[in-house]
């Protein structure tokens, strides 16, 4: 086996990666064209969205009352509140970290340079590198899965992907820590897709009552055992890690409701709100806390980041044309920049990653030296222009020190009245570089050479800086980019219209906008998160424009940051749209031509465990026969719960007879929250079990752990209709079953309109039947009683 993967440049690339210490996370890569590839089978793995209503499940439901379901709906909104006030405190020590470190760094060498230019550029260089060295190596040592953004991990788990190690909590330990260091190092990346991150594996360990590997957890809270519960949570968490990220606390549902999740409804709509609107507060006073100057460095406090309330106010018709401009280079700078990391992380995947750690961490102190030596060495070259005549009214002050919040940033000047304009968005932290940008009232503060500069080269960082091993953000380096191509146009409509209403600042917005919906491909949360963070709702008409166009032309040329970054990752996304040549083929042609692997109902324990050594599938039909000997498809059992039957053996009996003829309704030793796999986690394995040559004799009746009404597909029906019942369902396993000869009956929508008044168990449903003549078929035997699938499977290979 060893020798295959050696023969194999990506299988062996797999291997090391799988040799990470203390790591959990996904052990596969792609073949260069996005195909699903795993080691062992155990890389990704589908979660259990529909309900397992196995006899277990039955009798908890039994015995739950009004009361418990009261307790249940109060216990997810103490979650939601709980998930924001846990996702904003994160956000704040991300924030006020990331900006005393920064602060500090621009202190220093600003310092320094008043004395040696040299030893400023050193130390610079320096503090830089520790900053990025220790993001790396946590990532690397203690949470490999903290790289990147997350986003497309998280969108994956909302579609039905488990990928192991994504929400454990020590990838939530190194997402903060990581983006700490490579945020405040200086790095072409930013701390918002991060923090979606983030918020999931909060939302993830306060479902599954925190972390049991590290002891830090309890009973107490640990309720939601099911991977439909954890996904409603895990959603707040997404919603509230935008809305930690940028303030906006709408523009967190919508992301949510977006671009993550692939399932919504209006229980949870609400949820997600109150998540974010937590959020928003909990930001909002700690800001307002850190005006008093108790947060060092930190800025005075705010609730919109980049406030252009006081920018342009009106604007022409003309300008529209200039304006869809906007939104045609940011369409295509935005694919090329989707194409461009695309290539990239390939050929990085392919030829560095696979040499070790050692090797990423080399990387990423490269990247690093290679940003400070731009940042640092680029201003350095820029002739100084003389500050513009003071304006009491507009509160700029002219000229600022490095690392200042402000415009006008002096930076080797030979006068004090000058600054440099390459300084001021080079020289700066990012979020003070975009305020800069989108600023107001500072018309002819950049010129045109220092921008194309800026634009190159930021770019050009942006590109090589995706795809390092530590926590990386595209929304701020995206603003960045579109924001300085934005306020490029923009200097040249104010040259042409001459016109004294026309801010730059406000062309540099739509910009940012364009490049974002180019690249990312979000439209109405997008829209909304810019208006939020800008506070200018006047603006709202053309970021919609903008924000159209640049989606438009960059669907010309490929798909989204985040759906080209999960398909290079392997993992399998069901898109909401089936694709065209599915509506020419069949269940029955989908499943292929390998033959269904099912179990009876009493089988033998050596069976068993045979059956699950010989294939990786998780999902099995159970077979049984009726009186007349006639095969019957009675459910699907999973694979992890058959590892949970083998491991207790208090199921196990001496005799091959089913426990219960009549149906297997006895009561069991389980209950149903023994069965939940634990988040991210691989769960029970086959060779942790140990099983005597006694245990192995014995025998297991597993009508009582079955799911006795899994969704089933004529072989006929057409894939697309398949398609989009597995997607909306969120199923994991879907029969597929020969024409049935008989129809039981119809139910349409009055059928299924019960009214809360009527006592449900007394209840008659007047369903529209179809009875045939013979009335043997009206008379229901102990055979139609049990909930049996009325038909064989068709010898094909269950889809896992």
């Amino acid at each position: 086996m060893l020798a295959n993967h050696l023969q194999n440049g990506i299988e062996t690339a797999r291997l090391v990666w799988s040799r990470i210490p203390n790591s959990e996370e996904s052990q596969f890569l792609d073949d260069g064209v996005g195909l699903l590839k795993k080691n062992d089978g155990s890389g990704v793995e589908s979660l259990d969205y529909e309900v397992i209503e196995n006899f277990a499940y039955r009798e908890e439901q039994a015995q739950r009352g009004k009361l418990y379901v009261s307790y249940l709906l109060v216990v997810k909104w103490f979650f939601a509140l709980l998930i924001g006030i846990c996702t904003g405190l994160a956000a704040v020590f991300i924030n006020i970290s990331v900006e005393n470190f920064a602060g500090w760094k621009f202190s220093v060498t600003f310092n320094i340079i008043q004395k040696s230019y040299v030893a400023g550029f050193v130390v610079y260089i320096l503090i830089n590198l520790v900053l990025v060295y220790s993001s790396v190596y946590i990532v690397t040592q203690f949470a490999p899965a903290a790289a990147g953004s997350g986003i497309p991990e998280i969108k994956g788990y909302l579609n039905g992907v488990d990928i192991h190690g994504i929400l454990l909590f020590r990838t939530l330990i190194g997402k903060i820590l990581g983006s700490i260091g490579s945020v405040g190092g200086g790095l072409a990346l930013g701390k918002e897709g991060p923090l979606v991150h983030t918020g999931a594996c909060i939302a993830s360990l306060l479902g599954q009552g925190g972390s049991t590997k590290y002891h830090l957890n309890s009973r107490w809270i640990n309720v939601f055992k099911s991977d439909r519960d954890r996904r409603d949570l895990v959603t707040c968490g997404c919603a509230a890690g935008v809305a930690a990220a940028f303030r906006a606390p709408v523009g967190g549902v919508l992301f949510a409701l977006e671009e993550v999740t692939s399932w919504w409804r209006s229980q949870l709509m609400w949820r997600v709100f109150f998540t974010s609107a937590i959020v928003a507060v909990v930001v909002r006073t700690a800001m307002g806390w850190c005006k008093s100057g108790k947060c060092g460095h930190f800025g005075s406090g705010g609730f919109i980041i980049w406030d252009i309330s006081d920018g342009q106010e009106d604007y022409s018709f003309a300008e529209l044309l200039p304006m869809a401009i906007i939104g045609v280079v940011g369409g295509l700078l935005g694919a090329l920049f989707n194409q461009l990391t695309l290539y990239i992380t390939t050929w990085r995947r392919n030829h560095l990653h696979k040499k070790g750690n050692r090797v990423k961490i080399i990387e990423a102190c490269l990247v690093s030296l290679l940003t400070s030596a731009i940042s640092f060495g680029l201003p350095l070259l820029r002739k100084c222009s003389p500050c513009p005549e003071s304006d009491p009214a507009s509160g700029i002050e002219c000229p600022r020190p490095p690392g200042m919040y402000g415009n006008y940033v002096n930076f080797f000047c030979s006068k004090d009245n000058e600054y440099n304009d390459l300084a001021t968005i080079f020289f700066n932290t990012q979020d003070d570089a975009i305020r800069n940008l989108f600023s107001a009232k500072t018309v002819n503060e950049y010129s045109s050479q220092s921008l194309l500069t800026f634009l190159v080269m930021f770019y050009a960082l942006a590109v090589v800086t995706f795809g390092t091993a530590v926590p990386a953000g595209q929304f701020v380096p995206g603003i960045m980019i579109g924001s300085t191509y934005g306020r490029l146009v923009g200097m040249l409509v104010v040259k042409h219209y001459r016109k004294l209403n026309i801010e730059e600042g406000t062309y540099a917005l739509l910009g940012a906008a364009s490049f974002l919906g180019g690249s990312m491909r979000m439209t109405v949360s997008l829209c909304v998160i810019m208006v939020e963070i800008t506070n200018n709702l006047k603006l709202l008409p053309l970021i919609m424009l903008v924000l159209l166009i640049s989606k438009a032309v960059g669907d010309a040329f490929n798909e989204g940051i985040y759906d080209e970054q999960a398909r290079l990752r392997g993992i399998p996304l069901l898109e909401s749209r089936p694709k065209y040549e599915m509506r020419n083929m069949t269940a029955k042609e989908a499943c292929g031509s390998g033959r269904v692997v099912s179990f009876p109902r009493v089988v033998k324990v050596s069976d068993v465990v045979s059956i699950l050594q010989s294939n990786k599938h998780n999902g099995f039909p159970v077979i049984d026969h009726t009186r007349s000997g006639e095969p019957l498809v009675i459910g699907l059992v999973l694979r992890s719960h058959l590892l949970v039957i083998l491991q207790s053996k208090v199921d196990f009996q001496h005799s091959p007879l089913p426990s219960d003829p009549r149906g297997g309704g006895r009561s069991i030793r389980h209950d149903s929250g023994e069965f939940a796999k634990p988040v991210s986690s691989k769960g029970i394995c086959l060779d942790d079990i140990h099983l005597s040559s006694d245990d192995l004799e014995m025998y297991i009746d597993l009508a009582p752990f079955l799911n006795p009404s899994p969704y089933i597909v004529p072989e006929d029906m057409s894939l697309t209709k398949v398609y989009n019942l597995f997607r909306q369902l969120g199923l994991r396993h879907l029969f597929v079953v020969p024409r049935p000869s008989r129809v039981l009956g119809l139910i349409t929508r009055k059928d299924l309109l019960i009214e809360d008044t009527e006592n449900v168990n007394t209840l008659e449903l007047h369903a529209t039947s179809v009875r045939h003549q013979n009335r043997r078929l009206t008379t229901r035997n102990a055979d139609v009683e049990r909930p049996l699938l009325n038909g064989i499977l068709v010898q094909n290979q269950i889809p896992d």
